[in-house]
């Protein structure tokens, strides 16, 4: 199962991956995410974690997988029966623009249960999250 969210922000692509890789500031901008804390002080490397609580799931910790500073980031998630991969990224666009891609890919043997009875959920999860950051990347 995969799920994708995208916008374009007026806003330069370094000022995009400053708030997204503020992870502990997260609730600030996306009513997706409850509490976010990360498992490590410093900036995100690969390897470091961060536990996210949501409304409506359990919460769960992530872990960086890949980072490509300043343009993208892919963390994992487990549980039962489903692995879950998130990815983050920031394109530049002329005129001091960009654009931000999310996506949330499921697999393992309960992913395709888990994608029918959450996929609304995620969808409007990953949407709240793009358009939090670009709200919040606009703003100042």
């Amino acid at each position: 199962m995969r799920f994708e969210a995208g916008t374009e922000v007026a806003a330069e692509a370094g000022r995009v991956w400053a708030v997204l890789v503020d992870i502990e500031r997260w609730p600030e901008w996306t009513p997706s995410v409850r509490r976010a804390r990360r498992g490590e002080s410093g900036p995100l490397v690969v390897g470091a974690t961060a536990r996210l609580e949501q409304p409506k799931l359990r919460p769960a910790v992530w872990r960086v997988t890949e980072l490509a500073d300043g343009r993208s980031f892919s963390w994992v998630s487990g549980s039962p029966g489903v692995r879950t991969l998130g990815g983050h990224r920031v394109l530049p666009l002329p005129g001091g623009r960009s654009r931000v891609e999310l996506t949330i890919t499921q697999t393992g043997p309960l992913a395709g249960p888990v994608g029918w009875l959450y996929g609304d959920l995620m969808r409007r999860y990953l949407w709240l999250e793009a358009d939090g950051l670009r709200r919040r990347c606009e703003r100042d």
